[in-house]
């Protein structure tokens, strides 16, 4: 059942029309987890007994930098994938969510920016998260911009693979700086060990906006892969009776 599955999720074809399918019920449900998350957060979520209002950017900067760990993880993992199986599927997803995983990592700096404007009196600092953080989205641009250099699909895919494979070991790195080096980056909050050191009035629209994201990431991710399997699977029979009943 799951092979058969997974079978037809590697068929463009396939993929193309349930991911057709798939996209509405996305944009919905973006929408209200976004509407959700936003509510709770800048209208119902109390001020914070230290930083005031203030402290409510990081319903979107926490977001965002999840993201920006969890998409590049995703298109290591799915490059991978596409350099072992040759999977052209994975490949397209793979370099469908660097441009996304960009934006989200470059959104979690600027609004880290200016959140700690007011924290600690400056716009930034060469502090470990920061650093890593920015090399991350370094990381991104460099996968994008070698994507955009070579021609050929197929190679293209490959180089990109394995520069996101390399580029792994910077995630970890990311998530326990502030654990291995004495930083000005508050510690871990909602995932520590024990229990959530957030109050649960702060916590709910942090993860409402959390599931936005992460809805906004696969509906946008969508798009972008069905544009680019129809540029690679154009000359096919059924792209060509696609466009010829438009």
């Amino acid at each position: 059942m799951f092979n058969n599955f997974f079978h037809k999720m590697a068929s463009p074809k396939y993929f193309y029309r349930i991911s057709g399918q798939l996209l509405p019920w996305l944009a919905v449900a973006f929408v209200l987890a976004a509407v959700a998350g936003l509510y709770y957060g800048l209208v119902v979520a109390p001020p914070d007994y230290q930083q005031g209002d203030s402290y409510r950017i990081m319903f979107v900067h926490v977001p965002a930098a999840w993201m920006s760990l969890f998409i590049y993880i995703v298109m290591a993992g799915a490059g991978a994938i596409g350099l072992v199986w040759r999977i052209k599927l994975a490949e397209v997803v793979s370099i469908s969510s660097a441009t996304v995983g960009a934006s989200f990592t470059f959104l979690a700096l600027v609004t880290g920016s200016i959140w700690g404007k007011p924290m600690w009196g400056t716009w930034w600092v060469w502090d470990a998260r920061l650093t890593s953080e920015l090399i991350l989205l370094f990381l991104y641009l460099g996968i994008i911009a070698l994507h955009n250099a070579i021609d050929d699909k197929r190679t293209a895919a490959r180089a990109t693979a394995i520069l996101a494979i390399v580029g792994v070991i910077n995630i970890p790195i990311i998530h326990y700086s502030v654990e291995w080096w004495n930083t000005l980056h508050q510690g871990p909050t909602v995932t520590k060990f024990d229990a959530p050191s957030i109050h649960i009035s702060m916590l709910i629209p942090l993860l409402l906006m959390a599931l936005a994201f992460k809805l906004y990431y696969a509906l946008v991710v969508l798009m972008r892969a069905r544009c680019e399997v129809l540029e690679r699977e154009r000359h096919t029979g059924w792209v060509k009776q696609l466009a010829e009943s438009q």
